[in-house]
């Protein structure tokens, strides 16, 4: 039996309503002509917090009882999660703490502070951060919410599936990117729960991919982390990973590493074609599909596109690293 069902993310549904956007999924024209495909994206970066994560913390907060949600929420977050956590405990008047790292870009530390979260700063390293994180989880009783690794966040991100599947009911394959397996172990429970034949299909970068890794291996591993264009995907998957891993395992198809150069790639012809500016990781599976050649012809097919929280020196960097390989 898993920690998360099809029913859970049909409750995640219902309690969401009003709280995250019911976002878009629109057929993309340059993407169904190069891959000779249908080609469908569902537009996460158009979230209030421009990333998907916004599903899952809500969800989850939405879900404490009166005592917890007196005593408060904590994370330990250097993106998008943070900002999630930070958006929805204002929305539902909850006080909420990001501890992080000084190695945290200013940007990202003030876009957090200006969503009325409290923020710490400690240490170098999310390690140290977490520290902090579970010191005020032991002292002052506040609930402790990891960015993927939990049944709420799971089935909150979960919900994108079934947004997909009314919209569009004959999809053949999902994409969506890889990291801690939040996101797609969502997306697999429910699109499968309804459909078993849906293919499911993760993509992250091709240095410091945790979970490929650790699935290579059976069971979760550390693995070094390194620069990366989609540095949302970045980090570890939890040696005590309690729900993801096994997941992912079950419901994804499919996993592919991507060059940083793809990826690249992805993010400008992205940019120029679909007029968006997303962030690498949103455009993982796009770049997937174009370096190992993935067949989609003839499918329909959806790629999440999951959050546009780009810094613009990152979109510099692509901009230089991208060789065009087609007018």
């Amino acid at each position: 039996m898993h920690s998360v069902t099809l029913r859970d993310i049909y409750l995640a549904r219902h309690l969401l309503q009003g709280q995250v956007t019911r976002t878009p999924l629109i057929r993309s024209e340059a993407l169904s002509r190069r891959f000779g495909c249908d080609a469908w994206l569902k537009l996460e970066n158009l979230q209030p917090i421009g990333a998907f994560k916004l599903r899952g913390a809500s969800y989850a907060i939405s879900r404490l009882t009166p005592e917890q949600a007196a005593k408060g929420v904590v994370t330990c977050s250097t993106g998008n999660h943070g900002r999630a956590i930070a958006y929805a405990g204002k929305q539902l008047g909850i006080r909420t703490v990001i501890c992080m790292s000084s190695l945290v870009p200013d940007n990202k530390v003030g876009a957090i502070k200006a969503l009325g979260a409290e923020v710490r700063i400690i240490g170098n390293s999310q390690d140290e951060a977490e520290t902090e994180a579970l010191r005020l989880v032991a002292e002052e009783s506040m609930t402790y919410l990891p960015p993927f690794d939990h049944p709420d966040i799971i089935a909150g991100q979960g919900t994108i599936a079934l947004e997909i599947m009314e919209d569009l009911p004959q999809v053949e394959m999902i994409f969506a990117g890889l990291s801690g397996g939040g996101l797609l172990s969502g997306i697999g429970l429910a699109a499968k729960g309804i459909n078993p034949d849906i293919r499911i299909i993760g993509a992250t970068m091709d240095k410091g991919a945790a979970m490929i890794a650790s699935l290579e291996a059976g069971h979760p591993i550390q693995v070094t982390e390194y620069e990366t264009l989609a540095d949302s995907l970045g980090g570890g998957i939890g040696l005590e990973n309690r729900h993801t891993f096994a997941l992912v395992q079950e419901v994804v198809d499919q996993c592919w590493r991507v060059s940083e150069e793809a990826i690249a790639r992805a993010m400008l012809n992205f940019l120029e074609e679909e007029k968006m500016l997303v962030e690498g990781a949103a455009v993982g599976a796009i770049a997937a599909i174009e370096e190992h050649r993935i067949d989609v012809r003839g499918k329909q097919i959806v790629l999440v596109i999951s959050g546009q929280n780009v810094a613009l020196d990152t979109f510099d960097q692509a901009r230089k690293l991208a060789v065009p390989t087609h007018s």
